[in-house]
């Protein structure tokens, strides 16, 4: 049987990112190399904003943020700011003072303008548009580890899928010692939650092998894309490390959110990693020891992903083909207060080599592709 290759390539502005799983063994029945290609185009970015209280700060314009790769400082090319609103029970978001009284036109910005009327740009060139929908892909752990709260966890999934904006498509895939890519990404809730719902009990846990692949599969999507991984225990049969896992998901701008139904003190080992994963890539990791916990864990997520910026810009002339580092900071003493979350950097590398032939399932010598619904 002849193994199948796939190169995914995209135009580049004079220099190319080749990203690299570093030693990564060769899975089980998948020992095929694949090589991912990817040349940067434009460096996307989801930033979310808070005040020392958690709240989410709304109402920024481009001018307030300033980003620097490596020290070198970078024009913001586009501008979307989430529309989300506080859900019943939470915080609502705040907005920053600019010196206006509530309710003073004057005070309102290009941005809220753009919201309703459409894209627009501000002054510098910066197109600002409403933020569309986010890619979701939600990773469930279906391993030995589940079999006691596999129900609960099936219903806190369904009812987090059945919350999120219309606007965003959702990805449902489940692992054990291998990953099912049950439903693509879709706009369409039921089929998700039925895909939710078929899913069954498995035996070990390669949680990384999957979520490389998961990565893998969210790289070529541009906008806001997030994986959500539900996880009942630590990894026990994967080949990869996580350190590789982050390190892809930081490259390609995609933020990992995780879900532990045990206490952080139950495991520390899988605790540190979940910790260290989410943070690199701009998400967040939860330790739900309860339904209701995981239910406020997912409720979080949600929030947090409708009330992200997303902001992107091209590069400017680096030689460095390594780690490049991303700062960004908030202009003026009245936002200096703020903080922000989202990934610090990606990596460069002259040689890439990633063994995985599972991404170029379902169908022989192509990846998965989203749901035409």
């Amino acid at each position: 049987m002849n193994k199948a290759h796939k190169i995914i390539s995209i135009a580049g502005i004079g220099f190319s990112i080749l990203f690299l799983v570093a030693g990564v063994p060769r899975f089980a029945a998948q020992d095929d190399a694949t090589r991912l290609h990817v040349n940067v185009v434009l460096v996307q970015l989801s930033v979310a904003v808070t005040d020392h209280k958690g709240n989410y700060i709304t109402g920024l314009r481009p001018e307030d943020f300033a980003i620097t790769e490596d020290k070198i400082p970078e024009k913001i090319a586009t501008f979307e700011e989430g529309t989300a609103n506080a859900t019943p029970g939470t915080t609502p978001s705040a907005s920053p003072n600019r010196g206006n009284a509530p309710g003073d036109a004057e005070g309102s910005s290009a941005m809220d303008t753009a919201a309703v009327e459409g894209s627009a740009h501000a002054p510098g060139g910066v197109k600002i548009s409403p933020l569309a929908g986010a890619n979701i892909f939600i990773l469930f752990d279906t391993s030995n580890y589940m079999y006691r709260g596999f129900v609960f966890a099936q219903d806190a999934i369904a009812d987090f899928v059945r919350s999120m904006d219309d606007a965003s498509k959702i990805a449902f895939y489940s692992y054990s010692r291998d990953m099912s890519r049950a439903t693509l990404l879709t706009s369409d809730r039921f089929r998700v939650v039925n895909g939710v719902r078929s899913t069954v009990a498995g035996d070990d846990a390669a949680l990384y092998n999957s979520l490389l692949l998961t990565v893998k599969d969210a790289a070529p999507l541009t906008g806001r894309k997030a994986i959500v991984v539900f996880s009942n225990g630590p990894d026990n049969a994967s080949s990869v490390p996580p350190e590789d896992v982050a390190e892809l998901a930081q490259s390609t701008g995609t933020i990992v959110y995780i879900v532990s139904t045990r206490l952080a003190q139950d495991d520390p080992v899988s605790t540190a990693a979940f910790e260290r994963m989410s943070k690199a890539t701009g998400g967040r990791a939860y330790f739900a020891g309860n339904w209701r916990k995981e239910k406020q864990a997912f409720d979080s997520i949600r929030e947090d992903l409708g009330h992200l910026y997303s902001i992107s810009y091209y590069p400017q002339p680096n030689p460095n083909r390594g780690w490049r580092s991303i700062s960004v900071k908030l202009v003026g003493k009245d936002l200096e207060k703020y903080r922000i979350r989202t990934r610090d950097g990606y990596s460069l590398q002259e040689q890439t080599q990633v063994n995985s032939e599972a991404y170029l399932a379902p169908a022989a010598g192509a990846a998965p592709s989203a749901d035409p619904k």
